[in-house]
């Protein structure tokens, strides 16, 4: 009888402390999920000029000057700050920036948007953004489209170690120069 408790016992116990994990253990998707832009834009092609990982919030019916709004330092994105990475020195919107990962801010205006290089890492939103870790400030052109982005989004274009990061979101489009210095 003694056995049959001890038995019962440790199995018990193995079935709570079990580190086995279920469906039900994982996260839903965000409502602003991470997503990634590179350039080259070439899956294939390994040797990257650049790449930036951010979230990306959806309009639903808001107003873009709420959730980015102007004069204000933002985050580029939904929940953690942007990240950018250059594998090589660039020339990024007319400055030189040395390889290596940036948080990307920016402050939004109506003919020009502010892009911020700085050199904090792992910020949540730009709650605690410090001017002073800024390591570059260069002015984006604004232009408007036609058709109205509901997910914020970034995408580069160009040709050979030239290329232009482009930040979407409702109708407003913040182009950037970046290029192989």
């Amino acid at each position: 009888m003694k056995k049959a408790i001890l038995s019962i016992a440790i199995f018990a116990i193995t079935l709570t402390t079990s580190t086995e994990v279920t469906a039900q253990d994982f996260p839903k998707m965000d409502v602003s999920p991470m997503d990634a832009a590179s350039y080259p834009v070439n899956w294939r092609n390994a040797d990257k000029l650049v790449k930036v990982i951010y979230s990306r919030p959806q309009l639903k019916g808001r107003d873009l000057d709420k959730l980015a709004p102007k004069g204000k330092v933002w985050r580029t994105g939904a929940n953690e700050a942007a990240e950018i990475t250059f594998y090589n020195d660039v020339i990024f919107g007319g400055s030189k920036v040395k390889k290596g990962t940036y948080t990307l801010f920016t402050i939004p205006a109506d003919g020009e948007w502010t892009i911020i290089l700085s050199n904090q890492k792992n910020v949540w939103g730009s709650y605690f953004y410090k001017k002073d870790e800024d390591v570059v400030r260069v002015t984006g052109k604004v232009s408007k489209s036609k058709k109205s982005l509901e997910s914020f989004s970034i995408v580069f274009t160009g040709e050979e170690d030239e290329a232009t990061m482009h930040l979407g979101w409702a109708n407003t489009i913040i182009s950037v120069p970046v290029a192989k210095k």
